[in-house]
């Protein structure tokens, strides 16, 4: 039942709401496999402890190495094997198949679990959070080589959500900022795990976590949106969180409160990039496709102009990423693609409550 599960969540809005063109697919996957091995540059998050914690990132993390960074490398692994799975006929389709089936074996990920386990801070929460989507993934890629990856990448899931219970009552306040340590967005990637697998008590603690952080939330200053290097739209992630543990009535009631007369301010024109090849402002062009697949996560939960209005302010937002999203600089190739699929496959979307 539980893979059932998964492969609704994580099969059927894929195909509902894919939109990725082969072409596009054929660059991302290329840009995601020069990275898989890729272990330098690299920007590791690790805290040493001692001189034996200085290692190289192959060592520490035997999986999860390549991208520049872990929380990279894993949703660059999610975008391969996503991709994989919309376009099993695709001329690289076995490429892809077979540069995986080195990388997630048993011994790997279990030294990755071991690692989380160690250190439990370790890529809180944003690493988590495509670590889980990664998960849910590999339980969808429905065939034998599938289910045994998925067997393989239990342990690091187990460890995942055992941190994350034990964090997550001692968070006392949301983490508001368009980068990594944002909690919204790592918890919408939660309840859509949590959900799937059928972890109730997972479920039920990330929904209040959510509830208490966000409902009481009104007129939120959507003229304060982006920060220079914002890759993620605090106030749109938030959204997006709370049309997966609202009712379609009490979703329309509290997303008018914290968008009074559906003013969107600067939420609603895309944002210009002034350098595709400076690590921290091409985050801008993350920024444009987090917005798109925010703007269209939200308005699957509304009705009527305002749904069509945000579809709408969605696709510019979308136009004006893939637009910048192939520049061959590693600054962003390293991570944009990933971006780009989870929009264009519809990933988050297909989950409100």
């Amino acid at each position: 039942m539980k893979n059932l599960l998964f492969l609704l969540l994580a099969l059927m809005p894929a195909h509902a709401q894919n939109r990725i063109s082969e072409a596009h697919a054929n660059r991302i996957v290329e840009m995601a496999l020069e990275g898989l091995n890729r272990e330098f540059p690299n920007k590791p998050g690790n805290l040493l402890k001692s001189a034996e914690d200085a290692q190289t990132p192959r060592e520490l993390t035997p999986v999860f190495f390549g991208h520049f960074d872990w929380h990279s490398s894993v949703h660059g692994h999610w975008s391969l094997v996503r991709l994989m799975r919309l376009f099993p006929e695709a001329a690289w389709h076995e490429k892809v198949r077979a540069a995986l089936s080195k990388k997630l074996t048993p011994e790997g990920l279990q030294k990755e679990a071991e690692y989380l386990k160690a250190n439990p801070s370790f890529e809180r929460m944003y690493g988590w959070a495509w670590a889980l989507r990664l998960g849910l993934e590999l339980r969808a890629l429905d065939d034998g080589q599938g289910r045994q990856w998925a067997k393989n990448y239990r342990p690091v899931e187990e460890i995942i959500v055992a941190n994350a219970k034990d964090y997550l009552p001692k968070l006392s306040w949301p983490i508001r900022c368009g980068f990594h340590p944002e909690s919204s967005f790592a918890l919408g990637q939660m309840i859509d795990w949590a959900a799937a697998a059928g972890d109730g008590g997972f479920k039920a603690l990330v929904t209040s976590k959510a509830k208490g952080f966000y409902l009481k939330d009104v007129a939120y200053p959507v003229r304060y949106e982006p920060s220079g290097n914002d890759f993620f739209s605090p106030g749109l992630n938030e959204a997006d969180l709370m049309r997966r543990v609202l009712s379609a009535q009490e979703y329309r009631i509290w997303f008018e409160k914290f968008f009074p007369a559906f003013d969107l301010g600067n939420l609603a024109t895309p944002v210009v990039v002034s350098d595709l090849t400076d690590g921290h402002l091409v985050h801008l062009v993350g920024l444009n496709f987090n917005r798109a697949w925010n703007f269209r996560g939200i308005a699957g939960a509304l009705e009527g102009d305002l749904r069509a209005r945000l579809l709408k302010v969605a696709a510019a937002h979308e136009e004006a990423g893939l637009n910048d999203i192939f520049r061959g600089d590693y600054a962003g190739d390293h991570w944009l693609g990933t971006f780009a699929v989870y929009l264009l496959t519809g990933a988050g979307e297909g989950t409100t409550k």
